[in-house]
């Protein structure tokens, strides 16, 4: 995925309201963030107590990233730092499987573990995902390269239809 401008990161998709005759800005809150987080926890279901499967479809990402900071901020209570590291990386495994896969639907599951936390991503395609080599200038092909640097450890499953890619971190006990 392309580099982050400072805009509006997880509302993509979303409609802003416009006044006829002013140019008013949309102003994100932590608030107004949190309600789109747990509407999108009651239309979708919590993928830390089950798999959670969302359409293939680029504005997915914005719900897994949501769903994400929901979870591992109010629910698991983990670091700000933690979370946002967390979404960013659910925004790169959800963007390969829509982009690459070809699949009509994709799983979100996130699980905490003593010290860690490990989030999945399941397609149906048994194609692997490559890590490449990244150069400083590129806009393309970040998405293992950040994956592979801000996690402790990563790697894909292959199942009989499909594979589940995967990351975890390390997480502080409650």
């Amino acid at each position: 995925m392309g580099g982050h401008d400072g805009g509006m990161a997880g509302l993509e998709g979303v409609e802003q309201p416009r006044r006829h005759g002013s140019a008013t800005a949309a102003r994100w809150s932590p608030a107004v963030e949190d309600e789109r987080a747990l509407t999108a926890l009651e239309l979708f279901g919590n993928p830390a107590e089950a798999e959670v499967p969302l359409p293939s479809r680029p504005e997915s990402a914005a719900t897994a990233r949501r769903l994400t900071q929901i979870v591992v901020l109010r629910h698991w209570g983990l670091s700000p730092k933690l979370t946002e590291d967390t979404v960013l990386l659910v925004s790169e495994l959800v963007g390969n499987a829509v982009r690459h896969t070809g699949a009509r639907v994709f799983g979100l599951r996130m699980r905490r573990r003593r010290r860690r936390i490990r989030v999945e991503v399941r397609d149906p395609s048994r194609g692997l995902p490559c890590l490449m080599p990244v150069q400083e200038l590129d806009i393309n092909g970040r998405g293992l390269f950040l994956v592979d640097t801000l996690s402790d450890r990563w790697g894909v499953d292959l199942l009989p239809r499909g594979k589940t890619t995967w990351f975890e971190m390390r997480a502080p006990d409650r």
